[in-house]
């Protein structure tokens, strides 16, 4: 049984499951696997040092794989913010056909990207944004969460209820984000109203995730309480895998009256990167979500998306089919 849905219709897929983007893990060798495991990936734009970078690395996933992947752009404020607008114009003169914004004010990328037959899916925190993102003209939603790994915006509403808050509202196809990793996750997002499934850390701890090999283990070591809440302080909340240097922001931010630059050293991008690629899990802070808790293994792409798939036509059709049996016997008497 192939599970259908608008997601897979919409954007040409074989399953209903996406790996979003990820600063410094959404390369060709993660997202090529994805695509090639029928899935949709998501290359990283600003993992990419320059536009022209960012082009290099497409158009090395394409000699990867010929199935569907996107790029994914994140706009943040910054005093000094890298040029959005080349990252755009490279997505756009290298042909791809999907993108996944997230971030600040993404209207000025949304209408370039859909002017040139781009379909966009926008990840959003809340259903208000949802909503405004829709009205912006995209295509698709993926709500995050509070369990997600990343910013879980500052309103703190599981998925459980986030998730089918937003499917009574939003009108295009929606992906559910944060805290799935397994075939029971996929059946209760569909249950819940969502279209597919959004894996971030999941997609991590796999072989072909470029990242050392001590993060993975990490993950597999680690309970779903192994996060931490930074940035709560300076309202720009970050859930990241608690470890040395996340337990050091957190003290900092407990004393009060903290401000960005008390604890920028500890944070800065280029500490995480150097930690990831030399497998020191304390060297900076790294980005996880609460879904570790349910991570046992580091499989291969395709075997981690062909069981997740596998689990849920199983829960579908055995599961719920005997739940379902049990009672039409009971309204039957």
């Amino acid at each position: 049984m192939a599970i259908r849905t608008r997601f897979t219709e919409l954007f040409g897929v074989e399953h209903p499951i996406a790996q979003g983007g990820m600063q410094w893990v959404g390369r060709a060798e993660l997202v090529s696997a994805v695509a090639e495991a029928g899935a949709l990936g998501f290359l990283t734009a600003l993992t990419q040092p320059t536009p022209e970078a960012l082009e290099a690395e497409i158009r090395r996933c394409r000699e990867m794989t010929d199935k569907p992947f996107g790029v994914n752009l994140t706009i943040l404020p910054a005093i000094k913010p890298p040029p959005y607008a080349e990252y755009r114009r490279a997505i756009i003169e290298s042909g791809i056909k999907i993108v996944e914004t997230a971030g600040y004010k993404p209207q000025e990328h949304v209408d370039d990207l859909k002017a040139h037959g781009v379909k966009i899916i926008h990840k959003c925190t809340a259903v208000r944004h949802a909503l405004s993102a829709e009205r912006m003209g995209v295509d698709a939603i993926s709500i995050d969460g509070f369990e997600c790994a990343g910013h879980p915006g500052e309103d703190d509403i599981p998925g459980l209820i986030l998730i089918p808050a937003a499917a009574d509202r939003v009108k295009v196809p929606m992906l559910a984000s944060g805290g799935f990793g397994d075939g029971r996750g996929l059946v209760a997002a569909l249950a819940l109203g969502a279209d597919g499934i959004n894996m971030g850390t999941r997609f991590c701890a796999t072989q072909e995730a470029p990242i050392h090999d001590n993060f993975k283990q990490q993950m597999v070591a680690n309970d779903e309480r192994a996060t931490d809440l930074i940035f709560r302080t300076l309202h720009n909340t970050a859930r990241v895998a608690k470890n040395a240097v996340s337990q050091q922001v957190v003290e900092i931010e407990r004393r009060g009256g903290a401000k960005f630059e008390d604890v920028a050293d500890l944070v800065k991008g280029v500490r995480g990167r150097e930690g990831l690629e030399s497998g020191d899990v304390d060297h900076g802070v790294w980005s996880a979500g609460m879904i570790q808790g349910l991570i046992h293994d580091v499989p291969t792409v395709r075997q981690l998306v062909d069981r997740i798939v596998a689990e849920a036509e199983q829960i579908i059709d055995e599961r719920l089919a005997r739940a379902t049996g049990r009672l039409q016997a009971l309204a039957a008497e």
